[in-house]
């Protein structure tokens, strides 16, 4: 597929940017596990709009059938699924990679995924599932976390260039969520950079108490970058001497396979 021109980034205030779309945009993504269901205050709440700028744009989206209403209240309605979908079939390598995750699975008996960097989220796209469950929340595709403390973000942060390293770890706020989080900016760095020479990550029970994960760069036949996959257990069942020796290079050779085969 042949490179699109690189644009540059429009910021609030150019003359292109489209405020009212990135506000319809900001409306939808408000609902989340969280905010399934809003009020007309409690999105403008969320949103920082005010009221009547919020009520235009829930009756709009609600009007070209994004969101439903019951009563006071406001839900994303299934036509929202279009949107991700468009994306999923703009890029049909995902069919192709869905199946080396499952053969990771068969052959690990652990469940493995595809994550994109998106803002400074990694972004679930491709998922294959063991039969259990790993962490509180439901891991599935369109699941975001944050890039700092999960091995697929860590490997998309170490292919970012060093403007583009720095200037995440300024904008960005590191929140503890296990005694085993790195919570501190210049440590993370050296984590980052170790992944970026060492072409791998493992991250050991940063985000979650005993989920413990591994993930490499996947790239296509050009050597652009698609992703990461990963390989995610538990730690009281999988030590790190596993985790090393056996998840880790099965991830290497399938990222391989992806390289021979898929052109992006």
């Amino acid at each position: 597929m042949e490179d699109l021109p690189q644009v540059e980034t429009l910021k609030p205030d150019d003359r292109d940017f489209v405020t009212a779309l990135a506000s319809g945009l900001e409306v939808i993504m408000a609902f989340d596990d969280s905010h399934s269901k809003m009020t007309l205050s409690e999105v403008a709440a969320h949103t920082g709009m005010n009221r009547a700028k919020a009520r235009r744009f829930l009756l709009t989206l609600n009007a070209l059938g994004y969101v439903r209403k019951h009563q006071r209240y406001f839900e994303l309605a299934p036509r929202v699924l279009q949107l991700g979908y468009a994306y999923l079939s703009a890029n049909n390598y995902r069919s192709v990679i869905q199946q080396y995750l499952e053969d990771i699975t068969t052959q690990s008996g652990e469940s493995s995924s595809l994550g994109v960097l998106d803002g400074d989220d990694v972004i679930y796209v491709a998922r294959s599932a063991a039969p259990h469950r790993l962490m509180a929340i439901t891991l599935s595709v369109g699941t975001r976390l944050p890039a700092a403390h999960t091995s697929m973000g860590r490997v998309l942060l170490s292919q970012l260039t060093e403007s583009e390293l720095n200037a995440y770890l300024e904008r960005i706020s590191l929140k503890r969520y296990t005694d085993k989080t790195i919570n501190d900016k210049e440590e993370l760095k050296r984590c980052i950079v170790e992944v970026r020479q060492q072409g791998y990550s493992i991250v050991d029970q940063e985000l979650d108490s005993g989920l413990r994960s591994v993930a490499v760069p996947v790239f296509d036949i050009h050597d652009k970058l698609i992703g990461a996959i990963n390989i995610s257990t538990n730690a009281a069942r999988v030590d790190m001497e596993m985790l090393l020796n056996i998840y880790k290079p099965l991830l290497q050779d399938k990222a391989q396979l992806i390289r021979q085969t898929v052109n992006t």
